[in-house]
């Protein structure tokens, strides 16, 4: 029973693990796909996407040598760095549902602010709009963009915002968003859990007197 309940428990975070991985792989694979597609063209959006992913790669091989080995100081590490992911990611999700529009625009203004001309430009030409928003406090920034814009809409002269485009979508898209980080928030926590569980179990197979 006590080899069964240490297999069961290794076997667990090993899965665990190897879904992170797969998680890792997809977002760096999404970022090098935006890029070579030209969806997003700015550097530092492409360089934070990948480095989440390599960041996440590099916890789940963690995860996956220390319970293999069972190895004490690794899975504690790991532990360590699961519960504050947990608490990162819980407040995050929880601000993404509790977003209302009025923060999305401001959002909006602020990183359409941050973004470099190329950028505005690649997405305006791929969500196929111009401009941010045209309203009384946005008009001076909305006349210069509506003239460097080169989205196809531009020549029919039927062209929404990119504002309008991208809150149409937003509040649907942050409950996803926000579900889905609930929801791998609590795999973190069952995984730090599970850990602590199988660093306080003794291998079966292993030396009595070997130090644990």
């Amino acid at each position: 029973m006590g080899y069964l309940g240490f297999t069961c428990l290794k076997n667990a975070i090993c899965s665990l693990n190897v879904v992170y991985m797969m998680v890792g792989f997809l977002l760096m694979g999404v970022a090098v796909w935006g890029k070579s597609y030209g969806i997003v063209s700015s550097i530092h959006v492409i360089g934070g996407v990948i480095a989440v992913g390599f960041f996440l790669l590099l916890i789940s091989i963690m995860g996956l040598y220390g319970a293999i080995k069972h190895h004490q100081v690794l899975l504690f590490f790991y532990m360590a760095i699961l519960l504050l992911l947990f608490l990162i990611q819980f407040g995050m999700s929880c601000a993404c549902l509790a977003l209302r529009r009025e923060q999305q625009e401001n959002l909006l203004r602020a990183s359409w602010g941050l973004m470099a001309n190329d950028t505005r430009i690649s997405l305006e030409r791929h969500l196929n709009c111009c401009g941010l928003l045209n309203t009384t406090e946005d008009m001076e920034d909305f006349k210069k963009d509506v003239q460097l814009c080169n989205a196809a809409c531009k020549d029919t002269k039927k062209c929404f915002t990119c504002g309008d485009v991208m809150l149409k979508r937003a509040g649907e898209a942050l409950k996803i968003l926000g579900g889905i980080g609930l929801f791998f928030s609590f795999t973190e926590i069952l995984g730090a859990w599970l850990v602590m569980r199988f660093r306080n179990l003794k291998d079966p197979r292993a030396n009595p007197s070997a130090f644990l």
